[in-house]
């Protein structure tokens, strides 16, 4: 019998049947092993260990190339510098404000062309601004780096225009571009923490067993990750003496970081989360700790040093993509083998028996 059977109420006991021929007594065939009239089904072959049809993959791997991931790390840098660049113009800090919105253009620039090449065409995303739904991720994500941008890119130019002595070619439109310039600085760093965010959303609400099983922490780890990449950015562009904070919050990224990867780990299914320590994955994000904990404890101890400064900034810049990396490597790979979609869902399936519910899908989500 099968384990469903258990569930299955007792059939009550028929009165057998007897033909006498010739003086002998001969029981009916029908359903005398098992005391029954013959309607429960017998097992005719031994029960299997099921894994896949043919060991083929149960979820599709996401056909994206490395533009993906590199997409995600840029929305993070960009995503920081916006904030960064926001307290800057606050506190007066003029050289950080610059170098801050710079950074955050150039790093929403080259994420927007990896996102345009990975789509095939630009007109697939100006094609998602055509409808705004709250309820997906992409659509969401659309509306967010275009808020962004928008800000990110008048606040830029009125840098760049203050770089080169007012030579740009605005004439009397200078004034307005001045007077809109500290709203535009606003607007980018409200979109600042959604963008640097909402990619770990995008990336969990598929069905992919390593980004979904991380669904409720990921994007607390995204959004560390874009502060370690964003201070890093800053400490080496920007003198050590306008630094300071930067570095203090470098410091509370790389904490926030590791305690935050920590915590998703622990939360994933115990099978699932082996793609974050195998691998090429694991390697990824093993490095991604440490240079982390290197930049976060060179930032505040030796900080103030120009040279240390840029290297401590290097290393959170590294440790923020490898983290983004790792995190897409390990849900690639987790699309490819079966077991990780299998043994989550039997796992999940045997807690629910125990529970006594035994009349919902056998696939019962989490």
């Amino acid at each position: 019998m099968s384990d469903f059977d258990s569930y299955r109420p007792p059939e009550p006991p028929r009165k057998r049947r007897r033909d006498k021929i010739g003086g002998a007594v001969r029981r009916r065939a029908r359903g005398w092993r098992d005391g029954g009239d013959g309607a429960r089904e017998m097992l005719m072959v031994p029960d299997v260990e099921f894994t896949s049809y043919y060991g083929r993959p149960v979820v599709k791997p996401p056909p994206w190339g490395h533009e993906v991931p590199a997409y995600l790390f840029l929305g993070g840098v960009a995503g920081g510098s916006g904030l960064i660049a926001f307290a800057a113009q606050l506190t007066g800090r003029e050289l950080l404000r610059r170098n801050a919105r710079l950074g955050g253009l150039a790093a929403i620039s080259l994420g927007g062309a990896a996102l345009v090449k990975d789509l095939g065409r630009p007109d697939r995303f100006y094609n998602m601004l055509r409808t705004f739904k709250v309820t997906s991720p992409m659509s969401m994500g659309s509306w967010i780096l275009t808020g962004y941008s928008v800000g990110a890119g008048v606040a830029a130019v009125a840098e760049i225009d203050r770089l080169t002595a007012d030579r740009l070619p605005f004439g009397p439109l200078r004034p307005a571009l001045r007077w809109v310039e500290p709203f535009s600085g606003f607007e980018a760093a409200l979109f600042s923490p959604p963008l640097a965010s909402y990619t770990a959303v995008l990336l969990s609400d598929t069905a992919n067993p390593t980004w979904n099983d991380a669904r409720k922490y990921l994007p607390f780890v995204f959004v560390s990750s874009a502060t370690l990449a964003a201070s890093g950015l800053a400490m080496i562009t920007t003198p050590a003496s306008e630094t300071g904070p930067v570095r203090m919050l470098a410091a509370l990224g790389v904490v926030g970081d590791v305690v935050n990867m920590k915590v998703l780990e622990h939360s994933m299914d115990p099978t699932v989360v082996e793609t974050l320590h195998h691998g090429n994955p694991g390697k990824m994000l093993r490095w991604a700790e440490r240079l982390a904990v290197a930049g976060g404890v060179g930032a505040l101890i030796g900080g103030r040093l120009r040279p240390i400064a840029v290297v401590s900034g290097a290393a959170l810049l590294t440790a923020s993509a490898l983290t983004r990396f790792g995190v897409f490597e390990a849900g690639i790979e987790s699309a490819k083998d079966p077991k990780y979609t299998i043994e989550p869902q039997k796992r999940r399936l045997a807690a629910r028996r125990a529970q006594g519910i035994t009349d919902d899908s056998i696939t019962t989500a989490r």
